[in-house]
């Protein structure tokens, strides 16, 4: 393993984060908070030891996919406990444990809280809190590949580590100029939110948090009351744009550079569309028969279910109070997610098209036992391999999910709660039902389940196996042993 290589690109990473600190900085001298000055000291602090631990640039800067995988969950672990320590210094979240929930929920975009009056918090508090979205929404590792030079082709296995969908290509030959067509795409996308959000007479401060949010879709709200209080106009704005967000960014690529046709016969984003549709058609009609008019109906449908699939978990109202009907449809939603390469979390659409088309082979199977029949998906076949890794993604997120709705129910919370709970955490939702409804908040659970919640989060974002590879003792095996080896050829 290139420990060199995990070492220098740990050290870029707390750099970049030392540097995005800085804007919380701006924020507080604008609105002349003294919690800046902590701020100020950790974005200090960070480039310092980011630029120690990235010092010495390695000679051999090939990265295989377990160097990737490693890399990867490290950072987010880094990038967490950097990004926390502001929160304690300033007092406003003082525990550790809560301190670093908030922080991995705004990095892998859940959008989960442990905070009672959000509106407590300082400006500078507040805008980091929701940048965390932005900067965890598409990775930051894609943008570490987007403006630092490194050499190799096998740096894709950082993108396909930290990327969410079952696989990941280039669009163009260069890794690096994939990545700055993605940020590109992802900048665009929010600088065009932010100028119809100003339109809508949004205050300018809640127009960068909501942004923010939108476009990683995380959902750290900056009201107690989440989005129930912005206008109609501001709500379609902000459902619209989630749902963008989830779409497959290579279909923008493909309308950036004319290819229409290629675009919208992605299948995966006509399956989001059509569930997207379907599921608001449902539940509009549940509301229209209560005293909802027609208007209102339709976009709390709207906005709840794009909130929910692209797993943003910003709420304009109170969805626990919904038929039970709607609120299954919601649950089901939280699993299902967004599109694969898109900012949303969840299973991914994608996933669920290879597993159904796998149950159609199957049976197919039992009728024609001697066919040869391919799956495919754009008109092209999918791998085995690809299968493959989705069935054991299935299996795996299967397993962890039961495990931590198990570890978490030694408190004695509902079954709904708790369900509800690791669904909303591991799918990157943010808010799920009961206790943890979109009024209420993750304050509830106690210490241990709070870093079971953590655990899962982190898990979810980087669909699994690059963080459980860490838990994983061949790996630390087969680094110990080729540690032995190095050092009797030295001797």
């Amino acid at each position: 393993m290139n420990r060199s290589m995990i070492r220098y690109i740990l050290g870029c990473v707390v750099q970049i984060e030392g540097a995005l600190l800085l804007l919380p900085c701006i924020v507080a001298l604008i609105y002349q908070e003294r919690e800046g000055i902590y701020y100020c000291i950790v974005a200090g602090a960070a480039l310092l030891i980011g630029a120690i631990i990235s010092h010495n640039k390695p000679k051999e800067q090939v990265i295989y996919l377990k160097e990737g995988c490693v890399t990867t969950a490290l950072s987010w672990i880094m990038l967490s406990i950097v990004g926390c320590v502001p929160f304690i210094l300033t007092g406003e979240i003082p525990a550790f444990a809560d301190a670093l929930f908030e922080t991995i929920s705004g990095f892998t975009t859940t959008g989960a809280s442990i905070l009672n009056d959000v509106e407590a918090l300082s400006h500078c508090s507040l805008f980091w809190r929701s940048f965390t979205h932005w900067i965890g929404g598409m990775g930051v590792l894609v943008f570490l590949l987007a403006i630092i030079p490194l050499s190799g082709g096998s740096n894709i296995n950082l993108m396909r580590a930290e990327s969410p969908g079952p696989s990941v290509g280039k669009l163009v030959p260069k890794v690096k100029h994939t990545a700055r067509i993605l940020y590109a795409i992802y900048i665009g996308l929010t600088v065009l939110e932010i100028i119809l959000l100003i339109a809508g007479s949004m205050p300018l401060f809640d127009v960068f948090c909501t942004a923010f949010g939108t476009a990683g879709t995380g959902g750290f709200g900056i009201k107690n009351d989440s989005f129930a209080g912005y206008s109609p106009y501001l709500q379609w704005v902000v459902a619209i744009f989630m749902i963008l967000f989830g779409v497959n960014f290579n279909m923008y690529y493909f309308l950036l550079f004319r290819n229409v046709k290629k675009a919208f016969n992605m299948e995966e984003v006509r399956g989001y569309f059509i569930i997207i549709a379907a599921a608001v058609g449902v539940i509009f009609v549940d509301l229209c028969g209560t005293a909802v008019n027609a208007a209102t109906a339709l976009r709390d449908a709207v906005f709840q279910v794009a909130s929910i699939i692209t797993t943003t978990g910003f709420s304009s109202v109170d969805f626990n109070l919904w038929s039970q009907q709607c609120k299954v449809i919601l649950v089901l939603l939280m699993f299902v997610g967004a599109c694969a390469g898109s900012t949303g979390g969840g299973i991914k659409v994608s996933r669920f098209q290879v597993l159904l088309k796998t149950v159609g082979k199957e049976l197919d199977s039992y009728i024609h036992p001697k066919s040869i029949k391919k799956i495919k998906m754009d008109g092209k076949p999918i791998e085995h391999e690809v299968v493959r890794a989705i069935n054991v993604y299935f299996i795996t997120f299967m397993i962890l999910f039961a495990s931590s709705v198990f570890l978490i129910s030694f408190e004695g919370k509902d079954l709904v709660t708790n369900f509800t709970a690791v669904a909303a955490t591991i799918n990157n939702i943010g808010p799920g039902l009961e206790m943890v409804g979109p009024t209420s908040n993750f304050s509830v659970f106690g210490t241990f389940s709070k870093y079971v919640l953590m655990f899962d989060m982190i898990a979810g974002r980087l669909e699994l196996f690059p963080l459980l590879i860490l838990f994983y003792p061949p790996l630390w095996r087969d680094m110990l042993l080729k540690k032995t080896l190095k050092r009797k050829k030295l001797q």
